[in-house]
C-alpha cells in the first residue's frame, strides 16, 4: 500500500529505514524529561525566573532509553537537549554512544559543533534557531550548516504554531518566537534541497496530551517531499492511526508525554507493535 511506497521511496534498504514511530530522548538539565514546550524559556537569561512545565523526569539516564530503541530496532529517534548546559551535553554523548547511527540529535547545534555530534554517533543533527535570523530565514546560515556536514546529514526542524490567518508558522528559541516562514507547500518544496528530512512539533498542542494538530498533519503528508516526522500532542493508538490516515502513509510521529516510558497511560510496547505491524 502506500506506506510501504513511501518506505520504498526513502531509498534506505527496509531493515535500515527507520519505521513509522520515531522515539525521542528529551534532555534537560542532564535528565530525561517530558516538558509543556510552549512553557520552555531560554535557560539562565536576565530575570529568568519561571521554570518550564514539567510533566515527568525519568530516573533512568539518557542512554539507558538509547540501549532500549536499539534493541527494539527503532531508529531515526532524536535526542534533543532543552538547554545548552553541560550535563545535557554530556547525556546527549552517552545517549550517541549506545546507538550509534541510530539516533539524531539537536539543540544548539551550530556549523562548529555539528561534525562533532557525528563523530559522536549522531546519524543526523538537528537545527532550527540557528537558521533563522532575526525572526527570518538566513540562507547563508543554511548554506555554512550544508557546508560543514552535507545534505545528508542535517535534520530541519520545522516546529510551528498556527497564528491568527489560520497558517502555520516555525517558530524559533525555545519555541517563542514567530518566524515569518510559513509551514507550507512553497516553503517545504524548498528547504528539501538543504536536508534530508523535517522534523516537525505541533507547539500549541506539545506536552498536553490533547489531541494531534489534525491539519498539520495532512499538510506534511500531502506537502512534504522528504521523510518528516509529526511530535506533538498524541496520546492513543487511535492518534497513531490518525496521524497514519491524515498524513497518507508519509508522516512519522513522535510519542512523548503519553508514553508510560514517560508516566502517561499509553503503552510504549503497544506503539511499538504498531509501528511494526504496518
Amino acid at each position: 500500500g502506500v506506506a510501504a511506497m513511501a518506505r520504498a521511496a526513502r531509498g534506505a534498504g527496509a531493515a535500515s529505514a527507520p519505521g513509522r514511530f520515531r522515539p525521542c530522548i528529551d534532555i534537560h538539565k542532564g535528565a530525561v524529561k517530558q516538558i509543556v514546550g510552549s512553557t520552555l524559556k531560554d535557560l539562565g537569561g536576565p530575570g529568568e525566573a519561571a521554570a518550564p512545565v514539567t510533566n515527568f523526569v525519568a530516573t533512568a539516564g539518557a542512554a539507558e532509553f538509547a540501549r532500549k530503541y536499539r534493541e527494539d530496532g527503532l531508529r531515526g529517534g532524536h535526542v534533543v537537549m532543552l538547554g545548552a548546559d553541560g550535563p545535557s551535553r554530556a547525556a546527549a554523548r552517552e545517549a550517541l554512544g549506545a546507538f550509534p547511527g541510530g539516533l539524531q540529535v539537536g539543540g544548539g547545534v551550530t556549523p562548529e559543533s555539528a561534525q562533532g555530534w557525528l563523530d559522536a554517533g549522531a546519524s543526523h543533527v538537528i537545527v532550527t534557531s540557528y537558521v533563522f535570523e532575526g525572526g527570518e530565514l538566513a540562507p547563508g546560515r543554511l548554506d555554512a550548516l550544508l557546508r560543514a556536514v552535507g545534505r545528508e546529514r542535517l535534520v530541519l526542524d520545522l516546529s510551528c504554531r498556527r497564528r491568527e490567518d489560520g497558517k502555520y508558522y516555525v517558530v524559533t528559541d525555545r519555541w517563542q518566537r514567530f518566524t515569518s516562514l510559513e509551514v507550507g507547500p512553497a516553503s517545504l518544496g524548498a528547504l528539501a534541497a538543504s536536508c534530508d528530512e523535517f522534523l516537525v512539533h505541533g507547539v500549541d498542542v506539545e506536552g498536553l496530551q490533547l489531541g494531534i494538530e489534525d491539519e498539520l498533519v495532512a499538510l506534511l503528508g500531502e506537502h512534504s517531499p522528504l521523510p518528516v516526522t509529526y511530535a506533538g500532542g498524541v496520546r492513543s493508538l487511535e492518534d497513531c492511526a490518525r496521524i497514519e490516515a491524515l498524513g497518507r502513509g508519509r508522516v512519522d510521529l513522535t510519542v512523548g508525554s503519553a508514553l508510560d516510558l514517560f508516566g502517561g497511560a499509553l503503552p510504549y510496547r503497544d506503539v511499538v507493535a504498531w509501528s511494526q505491524g504496518l
